[in-house]
């Protein structure tokens, strides 16, 4: 071997043994960032043809490597924006110019600019918007996600469509000719714009298995349109037979179905219960989020809407997956193309809602790491010190 394959070889291995505190390095110092994954420096040899009597050194190649399939743990926090995935999968986000990122950092805030929840290193929370149907992603694409914005669910009224009127009918009530009524009821419901309007409900019963139920607006004279008076009929046993569903209309409102299923007239007490659909207009005060992913907007008036459904995507090699500033990830050839679901199905993880993963990084393993690459830097070090010694020797031989 010559003299400058040994300074070669020193210098391959400070450089490798550089590149390894680079790494220890970066990982103490993210050591607090939430959903950092630690990066650790493996090493390669690399060796030189050599002969019987002429050994040529070789020398060594170092590559980073990402701990990103490993959980950090997982520690509560105040903040109800506050997201962490248990199990597999990523958040979806984007950055500025709408490019799709992996994160586990779910660090996220509304911005007070443009409404979306944005995490501490600006990169947008996606998801898919709730509409009349179900959300079907695509199984290995992101499309038809955008950004998670509450602002345009402020201030929303909902008119009432479907509501429910069941009980217990008293067996033993008397029976009455039309219009006498025996018993009465109300239920509010609203119209498009979210006005109230009270829906009165009398109850007269007609024979012994039949009561007949008439509705009418009780808040104004505006009449309700469609069929607003039907028969309800009941077998021996008390229970509910035939048409069970009152359609009308209110007025300025939506087509509205009252749906008296479970109604019964038994011996006892007239005992109903009655709900329906729609609120009134509502300012958005909170934002929850469930562990399937789904978002609800709650208004001032308790009132819960579903307005989004976050997706996860994972890939087939996540520690292969390409780091980017900002916690994020992008995928690669060796990572393998997205894989979209839904948390807590097909095998991705659940969220957990005022919680923040944590790096996955221990402190005292990295100090014993930077320990042993700064030995092995000291040592390589010697090695190229003696080989410029005898180098020097050598140059001096003739004097």
């Amino acid at each position: 071997m010559s003299l400058y394959g040994v300074l070669r070889s020193g210098v391959s291995g400070m450089n490798a043994q550089s590149n390894k505190l680079g790494t220890v390095a970066e990982n103490i110092q993210n050591s607090s960032t939430n959903g950092y994954k630690r990066a650790s420096t493996e090493f390669s040899s690399l060796i030189l043809p050599s002969s019987e009597g002429n050994y040529n050194s070789g020398s060594v190649t170092s590559r980073v490597r990402y701990t990103i399939a490993d959980q950090g743990p997982i520690a509560y926090t105040t903040s109800a924006s506050d997201l962490a995935i248990s199990g597999n999968g990523f958040f979806v986000v984007s950055d500025p110019s709408g490019s799709p990122y992996l994160t586990r950092a779910g660090n996220f805030v509304k911005d007070g600019r443009t409404g979306n929840l944005v995490n501490a290193s600006g990169f947008t929370l996606m998801g898919y918007k709730l509409g009349a149907g179900a959300v079907n992603p695509s199984l290995n694409s992101l499309d038809g996600v955008e950004p998670v914005n509450m602002a345009s669910f402020a201030m929303q009224a909902t008119g009432s469509t479907k509501g429910t009127f069941k009980g217990n009918l008293p067996d033993g009530q008397a029976v009455v000719a039309l219009p006498a009524v025996s018993k009465q009821s109300s239920l509010q419901v609203y119209d498009k714009v979210g006005n109230p309007i009270k829906i009165d409900i009398s109850l007269s019963k007609i024979s012994d298995t039949q009561w007949s139920i008439k509705v009418a607006n009780g808040t104004s004279a505006d009449p309700l349109t469609g069929t607003t008076s039907m028969t309800l009929t009941f077998d021996a046993d008390g229970q509910l037979t035939g048409p069970s569903v009152l359609s009308f209309g209110i007025p300025g409102g939506e087509p509205f179905a009252l749906d008296m299923v479970g109604m019964t007239q038994l011996a006892g007490e007239y005992n109903v219960t009655g709900e329906a659909n729609g609120n009134a207009p509502s300012a958005v005060k909170d934002v929850e989020f469930a562990a399937d992913g789904t978002v609800y907007a709650v208004y001032e008036d308790g009132t819960r809407v579903g307005a989004y459904r976050i997706p996860l995507a994972n890939v087939s090699s996540p520690d292969n997956l390409s780091p980017r500033a900002g916690n994020v990830y992008e995928t690669t050839a060796s990572s393998g193309g997205y894989q979209v679901g839904f948390p807590e199905m097909s095998g991705f993880g659940s969220i957990a809602s005022g919680a923040l993963e944590g790096s996955n990084v221990d402190i005292g393993t990295e100090l014993t790491a930077m320990i042993e690459a700064q030995t092995s830097y000291t040592a390589n070090s010697k090695v190229f010190q003696t080989g410029s010694e005898l180098l020097d020797v050598l140059m001096n031989l003739k004097r």
